[in-house]
């Protein structure tokens, strides 16, 4: 199968839309038409790793981690990205990363960790705003229904549990063509009347190029009336982090000890308890300290993430326990995510979880 054919499951499931504005996912080194038979699905890109596909045969690497981050000049082969990028292209190896557009969807990395910790009622933390769009279109009564049926097979009317979704007014038309139209209603120079459906829709913003093609290829005019809102919603279903409950409440240091032998930690960076018992979990994959306010706004008991730095503890406030427990550990079951995702879509597809622990942090 091509590469293009075997990441766009994930691209359906995480669009690289989403992805943070200083992010870089997609495809990093390869191409898109080539053919390959097995993918090996990692955290980090080292060259361990890639010594462990050239081994396994496999010329795709999914990564959750982009080994290129930020912008590079040379490759030289003078530090290990370099390394490993010349070492990928000698082999025919395509690197492909997923990374925060996956942290960013539900059922993305977030909601694994809330599966791994038994959270139920899950929800985003702080959903996004403005990657929603209204589309108002008219079309002939006759004609509404075909327009609305290609509007929804192109990504129009979804929210949430719900699709097909749209609001509905008729009311009349007015238009006159001059001498170089082609009238599908009416003589051109005539003006014409004709009952029309207001049809509204809302869609996620990404797709707005494939929506307006379905269409202007189902609708019977020569020119389509249309136009576009950008919605300043949040859209509850794309964000940072997540929010959710334990099944019953639960002792403090019953919590911690179910933490550390869930993500396999030695021990847990975290502000003094508040209470004995806890309930409301927040957490975020990776770096969450900038999630800390809305932890404590949604009246979490405990926000598990990584990376806080020593005085952002303080910022707690005895409002909410902090947890860091490292940023690997809270995003080493990604690659399950990636397994999951294009297994359900192909599954005859080789996929190759990574033996490697990348995890550049260690305890003793």
């Amino acid at each position: 199968m091509t590469i293009k054919e075997i990441v766009a499951p994930l691209e359906s499931f995480a669009p690289i839309a989403y992805q943070e504005s200083y992010d870089n996912c997609g495809l990093l080194v390869g191409d898109k038409n080539t053919e390959v038979s097995s993918a090996l699905l990692c955290l980090d890109i080292t060259e361990e790793v890639l010594d462990e596909a050239i081994q396994l045969k496999s010329h795709l690497i999914i990564a959750h981690h982009p080994i290129l981050f930020s912008g590079i000049k040379k490759i030289n082969g003078n530090n290990y990205v370099e390394r490993v990028i010349i070492k990928a292209i000698k082999n025919d190896i395509a690197l492909y990363a997923c990374h925060t557009n996956i942290d960013n969807v539900v059922n993305g990395v977030n909601y694994k960790i809330a599966e791994k910790l038994g959270l139920k009622n899950v929800k985003i933390l702080s959903s996004k705003k403005s990657l929603l769009q209204k589309l108002v279109t008219f079309a002939p009564n006759e004609n509404a229904e075909k327009v609305r049926k290609a509007l929804f097979e192109a990504g129009c009317g979804t929210i949430g549990n719900y699709d097909e979704c749209s609001f509905n007014t008729e009311g009349t038309g007015t238009f006159r063509g001059n001498d170089n139209s082609s009238p599908v209603i009416g003589t051109k120079g005539i003006s014409e009347t004709v009952k029309e459906t207001r049809i509204e829709v809302i869609f996620e913003k990404h797709k707005q190029s494939g929506i307006l093609a379905a269409l202007k290829q189902a609708h019977p005019y020569e020119e389509v009336a249309y136009y576009l809102h950008d919605l300043d919603n949040h859209y509850q279903y794309v964000g940072s982090g997540v929010i959710g409950e334990l099944e019953n409440e639960e002792e403090l240091m019953s919590f911690f000890n179910k933490i550390k032998s869930v993500f396999k930690v030695p021990f847990l960076k975290h502000t003094s308890g508040l209470k004995k018992t806890v309930k409301k979990i927040a957490l975020c994959g990776g770096s969450g300290s900038f999630l800390l306010r809305d932890a404590i706004a949604a009246g979490a008991d405990v926000f598990l993430t990584a990376d806080f730095k020593y005085h952002q503890f303080f910022d707690s406030e005895n409002k909410i326990v902090i947890c860091d427990i490292g940023h690997y550990e809270t995003e080493q079951f990604t690659p399950e995510i990636f397994y999951e995702v294009i297994h359900k879509k192909i599954p005859t597809f080789a996929l190759h979880l990574s033996k490697v622990n990348t995890n550049p942090v260690n305890y003793f």
